[in-house]
């Protein structure tokens, strides 16, 4: 099967040339099937370092809701998913799209459903990251609102400070940033304690996790009572198993620095 670019420009959807690991070449036919053009090879030598250093990292399989919302050249591209199933658009168009920086919210009426529930991972062994391009308000990914019913897990980022945490309602940890561009991460591998990431540091809080929900995880937004929907510019996120939150931070950054280095 093959799809007309123009003349006799053909992107075969298997391998072509610039990737050499399956799946790699299967996101990147996807992708640029989405999008009805080929994405630059530096652009497919990117997306294929980053999956094959995620596996040599021992993370890859802890991914398992995940989008690039950057890199491809359509709103329709940066949706199909680097893992899992694809999230639902709840808003988004085109205008809000932007090839090196992401997908930017509204902070009232748009965000992505990921379509992963917060109890399909483990209650113990599960994390969240999005890589910010450009700060807001709001959380970036999670679920619950802190109402007494709230076993939430979520990552915002207000200006001066973000807030993050994990498996449970009444135990939060602000850290206090100039600036929570860049990526954020939370990960929690034990019942007592849970690690966040900002600013290429990590910090551990301690904090019994409780029962998750199972709503799904929304990006952009919360999905349970008050959204608290974002203003964020996001070019990344990952939900899944636990993880080294040090080594993703490592190759979404490479992958992101790589885009602007490519795209015109």
């Amino acid at each position: 099967m093959s799809l007309l670019i123009s003349g006799d420009l053909r992107l075969a959807m298997g391998y072509d040339g610039f990737t050499d690991d399956a799946d790699a070449t299967a996101y990147l036919a996807a992708v640029q099937a989405a999008d009805g053009q080929v994405l630059e090879p530096a652009v497919r030598l990117a997306v294929n370092s980053f999956i094959k250093g995620c596996k040599a990292d021992g993370i890859w399989t802890a991914i398992k809701a995940s989008c690039i919302l950057s890199g491809a050249r359509t709103l329709a591209g940066a949706l199909v998913p680097l893992a899992g199933t694809a999230p639902t658009n709840v808003n988004f168009v085109s205008g809000d799209y932007n090839r090196k920086t992401g997908l930017v919210g509204n902070g009232s009426t748009k965000y992505l459903d990921s379509n992963r529930a917060g109890n399909a991972d483990p209650q113990n062994s599960n994390h969240l990251s999005a890589y910010v391009s450009t700060t807001g308000i709001g959380a970036a990914v999670g679920y619950g609102n802190g109402s007494s019913s709230d076993t939430a897990v979520a990552l915002g980022t207000p200006a001066a400070s973000v807030p993050f945490r994990s498996r449970r309602v009444a135990i939060f940890q602000t850290r206090s940033t100039v600036n929570a561009a860049g990526f954020l991460g939370v990960n929690r591998s034990a019942s007592s304690i849970f690690v966040s990431r900002l600013s290429s540091a990590n910090e551990t809080i301690n904090s019994n996790s409780l029962t998750p929900l199972s709503n799904n995880y929304f990006v952009f937004g919360r999905s349970v009572g008050s959204t608290a929907y974002s203003t964020a510019r996001l070019a990344f996120y990952s939900i899944g198993e636990s993880l080294d939150l040090a080594l993703l931070d490592t190759r979404v950054t490479t992958l992101i620095n790589a885009f602007a280095a490519a795209i015109p």
